[in-house]
Parts: C-alpha cells; sequence; structure tokens
C-alpha cells in the first residue's frame, strides 16, 4: 500500500495544523472564556427523612420568617446580641426563623403535623403542599392533619382559597386551643392588633368544621395508633405536643414534636427563661420548655420542632446552666435498625 495515497495535500496541511491547535486552545481556556454558565441561585426541595421504627419521618420546609430580636423577653439587647453572635447568627434584617411541618407514615396513617403559613404571610411561605409532593406524596393521601395550635403560620396551610387543601383529612386540635382561637367573643376582647390572629385560625378550618372533618382533643389522647397528644401549654393557651413511638426489631424509639418551644435556638437553648411576644402565657411558656428541655436532654429523646433549623430534628443536651442544640446529621435512610 502507498502511503502517499492517504496523505493531505502539501497546501492543506498547514490549514489542518492550524484548526487543530485552534481546538486544541480553546478546550484548555479558562471557563470565563467560553462564557460562564448563570448562577442558578436556588436550593434544593425542602424535605428531609428518617425512620423511627417502623415510622418514616419527613421534614417539611415550609419557608422561614425574619424575627426581630426585639420580640424577645426576659434578656437584654445585648445579651441577646452575644448569643446570636456566638452562633454566628445575623440579625439583619431580622433574625431567619424557619417554619417547618413533619409527615409521618405510619403505615396505616399518612398524619401531617402542621401545615404551614399558606397564603396568610407572604411569599417567603407557603412552600408544604410543594414540598410533599417533591418528597414522593399528594396532599390527597393526608388522611389525619394534627395542629400544635392554631397560629396563622401552622394553621394556614390548611385552605387555600376558602377551599381544604387536605379535602380527605380530618383536622385535629387541643380543645383549649379552639375554645380560645375560635370563639368570636373571646376574638372581640381582643386588642386590635391580635384580633387578625382569631380571623386566620377561623378561616383557616372553617371547610373543614363544614365537611364534619374537624375533631378536638385532650392532652394524653391517642389520636391514631403510636401518636399521643402531649400539654406543652403557654406560647397558646392549648399549645401541643405529640409523642411519636415505633418499635422495630424488638427496639423502641420515641420522638417529641414540640411546636414552638422554641422561636431562637441561638438564644433559647442557653438561656431557656427568655420568652417571645407572641407568647399568650410567657410563664407558662417558659416552665413548659424548661420542663421538656430537661426531659429530651435526661432521656436522650428525638425532638422535633417547627421554628428549629430546618430539618429541625435532634437532640437536646444539657450544658452547664443551659443545653445545647445537636442536630441530626444528613445521610442515607437506614432501615435496618
Amino acid at each position: 500500500m502507498n502511503p502517499s495515497r492517504f496523505a493531505l495535500p502539501r497546501r492543506i496541511l498547514p490549514l489542518a495544523l492550524a484548526a487543530a491547535m485552534s481546538c486544541a486552545a480553546l478546550a484548555s481556556a479558562p471557563a470565563h472564556a467560553q462564557g460562564m454558565p448563570a448562577q442558578q441561585q436556588s436550593q434544593v426541595p425542602g424535605y428531609y427523612r428518617m425512620m423511627l421504627g417502623q415510622f418514616e419521618i419527613t421534614a417539611l420546609y415550609d419557608g422561614y420568617i425574619d424575627i426581630d430580636p426585639k420580640l424577645l423577653r426576659n434578656t437584654s439587647a445585648r445579651e441577646v446580641q452575644t448569643l446570636l453572635a456566638r452562633m454566628f447568627v445575623e440579625s439583619t434584617p431580622g433574625v431567619q426563623t424557619a417554619v417547618n411541618g413533619f409527615l409521618i407514615h405510619t403505615g396505616k396513617n399518612l398524619v401531617l403535623i402542621d401545615t404551614g403559613a399558606g397564603a396568610c404571610f407572604g411569599p417567603t411561605m407557603g412552600k408544604i403542599v410543594d414540598n410533599i409532593r417533591a418528597a414522593g406524596y399528594d396532599p390527597m393521601q393526608v388522611d389525619t392533619v394534627l395542629l400544635t395550635h392554631l397560629h396563622g403560620d401552622h394553621a394556614c396551610g390548611l385552605t387555600l382559597d376558602g377551599k381544604p387543601v387536605f379535602p380527605t383529612a380530618t383536622v385535629y386540635a387541643s380543645q383549649i386551643d379552639a375554645d380560645y382561637w375560635l370563639s368570636q367573643d373571646i376574638a372581640d376582647k381582643a386588642p386590635a392588633e391580635a384580633q387578625p390572629y382569631f380571623k386566620m385560625a377561623r378561616d383557616a378550618v372553617a371547610p373543614y368544621q363544614a365537611g364534619g372533618r374537624f375533631r378536638t382533643f385532650k392532652a394524653g389522647d391517642e389520636l391514631v395508633p403510636g401518636i399521643d397528644a402531649v400539654a406543652a401549654y403557654g406560647h397558646t393557651p392549648g399549645h401541643t405536643g405529640y409523642l411519636l413511638r415505633s418499635a422495630k426489631n424488638g427496639k423502641a424509639q420515641s420522638l417529641l414534636v414540640w411546636g414552638d418551644i422554641v422561636h431562637s435556638h441561638a438564644v433559647q437553648f442557653r438561656r431557656p427563661d427568655v420568652a417571645i411576644e407572641f407568647d399568650v402565657d410567657s410563664r407558662a411558656a417558659v416552665r413548659t420548655r424548661k420542663r421538656l428541655f430537661n426531659d429530651a436532654a435526661r432521656n436522650k429523646l428525638w425532638v422535633a420542632g417547627m421554628h428549629l433549623p430546618f430539618p429541625g430534628i435532634g437532640h437536646v443536651r444539657a450544658d452547664g446552666n443551659g443545653y445545647t442544640w445537636v442536630p441530626v446529621e444528613f445521610g442515607p435512610i437506614r432501615t435496618d435498625r
């Protein structure tokens, strides 16, 4: 075979070499020379999953609200800023505070604990339904909704444009909280600035009441198998936590979804006696917080909170005269323990 038959003509060779060198130079050029891609500036879907015995727990991120540190009580502005700085928490334009809910698949029930803010508080919240879908479920599959209390950032997600978001679910609230927040007489006597919060509560549950899907309970009731109501009064008159209990391979596990026991993790774990302006009874709220901190630390109990940094699940450790929040680690779903 004659190799010359396959050689490039002399006049084409310089052009071919130049083209090859140009391609090589382009391939090795910095990314900015080729045109940088646009920044995405979006976060992953807001859900986190873990197993508790045979229960599947899915934390759901509804969004966030910036809380003014001045709303914290029984402390000084200087101490608040010191505690925030200690945890590298910024306070301008406010302290970014998560709003969480929790979806519990017990094997027999699909239970949502709190529904987020819906459309009541602006665009930084109201993401729970999107994150339920991102987590692989549909709002139509939720058969039980448990409310820790009837504040708007926990109950407004029940409805959209006056219609139920969870049309096949039965909604449960504490009898004490319902007697307070759903009372027109109490609302009429409340300060003018507080009256919109009573209306939010009434509007949120109205379609469920009309459809015969609203129920009340008292502390200690088992609402679905493995989930008991726990009195956590103070933040609201009937503020309630939910104790989840499930066993696997002979090993029992528990998790307390404690609602609004903590609004500022940087401040209130170190100083449990610090209250917040939203507390209906701040003295009772402080007593409840101290009791639950002590119980959680002593019993090494899993806890979950609606305003703890997402996913809001972890443990409480006693630390001197205060406590430390120990968040859950991200990892695979473990079904082998």
